[in-house]
């Protein structure tokens, strides 16, 4: 089975395939000081728990592939690689890996992986012209053409961040729990946050995806949008441009890269 890794700044998403199918995936916190030992005993819990694998580190393994917006956890999981899984065919993400998407940005290698491996995915599930709206630390929202190419995106602060700055810049406020209010207008301080969260980003991506669809097609009703990332259903419900939700979207662009790349090494 392939084990595909996708390391963000908040969360880091694993997910075990079995040839297509996605049999497991595990969700866990971005730890930027844990070292390859710590990674090594965490993988080994998290995947003796699962019926497929045997007892030891690497049984039933038959591949890796990793992507990593941290680059200190993208060191310290080669170290994984290297050293526990010295059998099995790896593939890290960074320049000079084939992903099959040309990249027509000023500096290609500026581009997040993860933003490249959803471009990836994107393309192979859905075709071009795309649009890929990817709710984590930030709200990313990547551009793939009709044929195929990755041309550019949007940054914006994600919704977990707006929350933390509201809780701490705002003097009478408080972090609160990010969840649909019972209305737009809020009747207390807890709703009337939830309802500026919730309803404004779902109005940025409206925004957003139209003006970036107005630009990559002639026509913005051929642009596929699609959403993923752990935030993405609080928003699917109050967005009216989004076309698709692929909540592994990232890790299929993994299972996707790495068998473009296996044969060549």
């Amino acid at each position: 089975m392939l084990l595909t890794i996708d390391v963000g700044n908040t969360h880091t998403v694993l997910g075990l395939f079995d040839g297509e199918d996605i049999v497991e995936h595990w969700r866990i916190s971005t730890d930027a000081r844990r070292t390859a030992d710590e990674l090594a005993v965490l993988l080994q819990g998290l995947m003796g728990m699962h019926p497929l694998l045997g007892d030891e580190l690497g049984d039933g393994i038959d591949g890796i592939a990793i992507c990593a917006t941290v680059p200190s956890v993208l060191h310290e999981l080669r170290e994984v690689t290297r050293r526990y899984y010295g059998d099995v065919p790896a593939v890290l993400v960074e320049p000079g890996v084939k992903t099959g998407v040309p990249i027509l940005t000023d500096n290609p290698k500026e581009v997040g992986a993860d933003r490249i491996i959803n471009a990836v995915a994107a393309v192979e599930l859905y075709g071009g012209p795309a649009i890929v709206v990817d709710f984590g630390t930030a709200t990313t929202f990547d551009a793939v053409s009709a044929r195929g190419e990755y041309v550019g995106g949007v940054i914006a602060p994600g919704i977990e961040i707006s929350v933390e700055a509201l809780g701490v810049k705002g003097a009478q406020l408080r972090k609160i729990e990010v969840a649909r209010p019972r209305s737009v207008i809020g009747k207390n301080t807890v709703e009337a946050m939830q309802s500026g969260i919730i309803y404004g980003f779902a109005g940025q991506v409206d925004g957003v995806v139209n003006r970036m669809a107005r630009e990559l097609a002639e026509d913005p009703e051929d642009v596929t949008v699609i959403a993923t990332g752990g935030l993405a259903p609080m928003v699917l419900g109050e967005s009216s441009v989004i076309d698709e939700h692929e909540p592994w979207l990232t890790l299929i662009g993994l299972r996707l890269v790495y068998e473009r790349n296996v044969a060549r090494m």
